[in-house]
């Protein structure tokens, strides 16, 4: 299983120092990706604008938006952004897209939240369109650049529910769920769920199994990762997000190890973590814990 590694985009106080270290770090550290998330009503760090410096601080690591709120976004703009990163990183973007679940966030990019499940599996089409050179529209030129890779960077689905997997199916090359408490039987179902669809759909190619999940590390890990959480989750009201703090309990070495470890027996191909604090020594820390673990590439 290889590792991926989210910059701490949702923290509060990421500066351009910190940026520079962790992009450097991730990419001379054991991790196979760089990630970046979405949300436009918090003090999270604009997207594009992450992947976009991450991409040219960085020669290794891929590099992936998990996830890319795509019916939030004009179709041929986002295959513009997303081919365009994949010149300045030269191949190695995959694009994880999905509808997210903040009706917030559509109202400030004045998109409408209601069709977001239909438009997504029309906007994923038309990307993989646009970026094999047909143009938007008849009499328009092609949206350039042509992506590094052919065809356009590979396409991971956010879906979690059997509805959405089925749709999926038919054009997802991966998966990428999450686990707040880091629960192996909770991954263990999910990942049962995605095999159900691709079975049900008849879809003949594997796709990347990819979960994630939030952790922290070193002095006051607990409270820093409860903390963490109960903030990014505050908009659904302050009570659910408090319950769901207490359901995270990574916060130490042997609880990111044991974690770790069980959900690499189960098959993924990636475990993509979500530190929750901006000092890049965080980096060393998850280095040395992920150093020895069963099943990590």
């Amino acid at each position: 299983m290889q590792i991926g590694m989210t910059l701490p985009c949702m923290v509060r106080g990421l500066d351009r120092k910190a940026i520079v270290s962790w992009c450097r770090g991730i990419d001379e550290g054991p991790f196979a990706s760089l990630a970046v998330g979405e949300r436009v009503t918090y003090h999270s760090t604009e997207m594009r604008t992450l992947l976009a410096a991450a991409a040219a601080l960085t020669e290794r690591a891929r590099i992936i938006p998990t996830l890319y709120i795509l019916p939030m976004h004009p179709t041929a703009l986002v295959a513009k952004a997303v081919a365009s990163l994949d010149v300045l990183s030269n191949g190695r973007v995959t694009i994880t897209v999905g509808v997210g679940g903040r009706e917030h966030d559509y109202r400030a990019a004045e998109k409408p939240f209601k069709g977001r499940f239909r438009r997504l599996d029309e906007q994923v089409a038309e990307l993989r369109r646009l970026w094999a050179g047909e143009p938007p529209f008849a009499g328009a030129d092609p949206v350039g650049p042509p992506p590094v890779q052919p065809g356009g960077p590979p396409i991971w689905s956010g879906a979690f529910e059997p509805k959405s997997l089925r749709r999926a199916a038919a054009w997802a090359d991966g998966v990428m769920g999450f686990t707040t408490a880091g629960d192996a039987a909770e991954v263990a179902a999910a990942f049962e769920l995605v095999r159900a669809a691709w079975r049900d759909a008849g879809a003949a190619r594997a796709t990347r199994m990819v979960t994630g999940f939030w952790y922290a590390l070193g002095p006051g890990a607990e409270e820093r990762l409860k903390s963490y959480v109960v903030d990014y989750l505050r908009l659904f009201g302050d009570k659910p997000a408090r319950a769901m703090a207490e359901r995270c309990r990574i916060s130490s070495v042997e609880r990111f190890r044991e974690c770790t470890e069980a959900i690499a027996a189960l098959g993924a191909d990636e475990l993509m973590l979500v530190p929750t604090t901006a000092d890049p020594a965080e980096l060393d820390r998850t280095a040395d814990a992920l150093a020895g673990c069963k099943g990590v590439a």
